[in-house]
């Protein structure tokens, strides 16, 4: 009889279950966190984003997502989501402040299956229509890692440590899910930029990351062998480390410390929105209360074991639905893995509507030089040599040649984010930044919230510009007390001003402004 009962594979799945109640505990909590960091870029910037206001206005988007897809039911199967419903500026930030409370409960201690559900869906609503300012993949690895955490807790029950052990075929899960992601930037990084096989990829990254933080100068200025050496321990934690997030526990602990401690690095290194804490998350999976109970006080480890030792095995249609999400994210991870293997490796791609299961990467390529947009306007009634121009200054990125970069992750100011991105193209790619220019020319409040200053407070300007440049750090002993050296290279954008017949022209063909 006890035979028949050691091969059960219930009861070996209970048992090891029950050495993951910390481990539940504090990814329950990280997650929790990082939604509230999300739902908060939500609603501080969303209105002005895709309002009916907004840059990208929402409204227009779903009308051409319908129109693709030849009717209303079809686009919802393709991106569901809750604004199909209503996508006013008040349902905007209705829906974000009710995902920040409901991610303040989770870091609160107190999630279920029907909180984490909630989380998970708002948000997917909000990726749907984020459009160029949501197009990263960190928001599918959220939503990703936001649908395992469902699982990782009681459908009802919201105590800290309820009465069902963690089950540990999600925190499997949640390593499948480190995994990928670690592979496919370190894959990526091989077959994309010469700059990550020759070692000299840290010799630019720091200076032409999106948004560098006060460290990033000190960094780029390191010598070469430190670089280099960055560079290959970057591959070995990438492309080594996560297999032994499947290891024995000793290997598997080891790992989980290299992983973690790895993303704290890219943390001090730049400001890389949520994405190097959000990365954590599948890596505290290879830590088992064997390791945390000795990390935490003595008496909240007490706690821990005596919920352990009152719990009871969980119901069997709560197993059933654990096997199934386990079937259902191998047969998901089919598309994923034969993309990692694919010489044309795809970078942050999504393969199913809802995002369960993904492929990831980052910064498959390097920039050589930093490119800057910076926007000026002039109230002058006329344009002459003698024009004096003002800049806006954005919350982050490097504008202002005396001004620090600032630390401002895991919080993601968008609009300056996709500025950079906007500055190795055109106004024609990026024609957001056109109807930008149309707001600023009527001192737009919304747009003007987004950003960190406003030049013209009392009258809004009559002319608006976009010079381009290149941005260099100066030396940290500079006698000029800049922290940047800009060369000019010329407009990125021509003066344009509201009665600017063609400025109307091109608003009006995307939907702007009345015919």
């Amino acid at each position: 009889m006890a035979a028949a009962t050691e091969s059960n594979p219930t009861d070996f799945f209970d048992r090891a279950s029950r050495g993951y109640w910390l481990t539940r505990f504090i990814i329950l909590r990280w997650i929790g966190f990082i939604y509230a960091i999300a739902f908060l870029c939500a609603a501080r910037q969303m209105v002005p984003l895709v309002g009916e206001h907004g840059l990208l206005p929402v409204g227009t988007f779903l009308i051409a997502v319908e129109h693709y897809a030849h009717s209303r039911s079809a686009a919802f199967m393709q991106m569901p989501g809750l604004f199909w419903f209503g996508h006013s500026d008040a349902a905007l930030v209705t829906w974000a402040w009710i995902g920040f409370a409901l991610a303040l409960v989770v870091l609160c201690g107190r999630a279920n299956a029907l909180v984490m559900t909630a989380l998970w869906a708002i948000y997917m609503s909000f990726v749907h229509i984020g459009q160029d300012w949501y197009a990263y993949g960190w928001e599918f690895q959220l939503l990703e890692t936001g649908f395992l955490a469902i699982f990782l807790c009681p459908l009802l029950d919201t105590r800290p440590f309820p009465r069902h052990p963690p089950p540990v075929l999600v925190i499997w899960l949640f390593r499948w899910l480190g995994f990928r992601i670690m592979l496919g930037a370190g894959l990526i990084k091989l077959r994309g930029d010469v700059c990550w096989r020759d070692l000299t990829a840290l010799s630019y990254h720091y200076l032409t990351q999106p948004i560098p933080n006060p460290f990033s100068r000190w960094l780029h200025t390191m010598p070469l062998w430190f670089h280099k050496f960055g560079v290959l321990w970057n591959h070995f934690i990438e492309l080594v480390v996560p297999w032994f997030a499947f290891g024995p526990r000793i290997a598997r602990h080891i790992a989980g410390v290299l992983l973690v401690s790895f993303q704290f690095i890219l943390i001090f290194s730049g400001n890389l929105s949520f994405l190097n804490w959000l990365t954590i998350v599948p890596f505290l999976a290879c830590f088992d209360d064997s390791l945390l109970a000795r990390l935490v006080p003595r008496a909240f480890a007490a706690r821990v074991e005596k919920s352990r030792e009152a719990s009871v095995p969980a119901a069997s249609p709560a197993t059933f639905t654990i096997l199934m999400i386990f079937v259902l994210t191998a047969i998901l991870s089919l598309d994923p893995v034969m993309n990692l293997l694919s010489k044309d490796q795809a970078m942050n791609t999504s393969f199913n509507p809802l995002h369960l299961v993904n492929t990831y990467g980052a910064f498959g390529t390097v920039g050589r030089e930093r490119h800057e947009i910076i926007f000026e306007g002039t109230t002058d009634a006329e344009i002459t040599e003698r024009t004096a121009w003002r800049e806006y200054d954005f919350p982050a990125k490097p504008g202002d040649p005396r001004r620090t970069p600032c630390f401002i992750a895991p919080y993601q100011p968008r609009l300056d984010w996709a500025i950079w991105f906007a500055a190795m193209s055109n106004h024609a790619q990026y024609p957001w930044t056109v109807h930008l220019v149309w707001k600023l020319l009527h001192n737009d409040p919304g747009a003007l919230s987004l950003l960190a200053t406003n030049p013209f407070p009392h009258e809004p300007p009559r002319f608006i510009r976009a010079r381009y440049y290149r941005y260099e750090f100066t030396a940290s002993d500079d006698p000029s007390g800049e922290y940047w050296k800009r060369t000019e290279l010329g407009l990125w954008l021509p003066p344009l001003s509201r009665e600017d017949p063609a400025l109307r022209q091109f608003l009006t063909a995307h939907g702007w402004l009345p015919p």
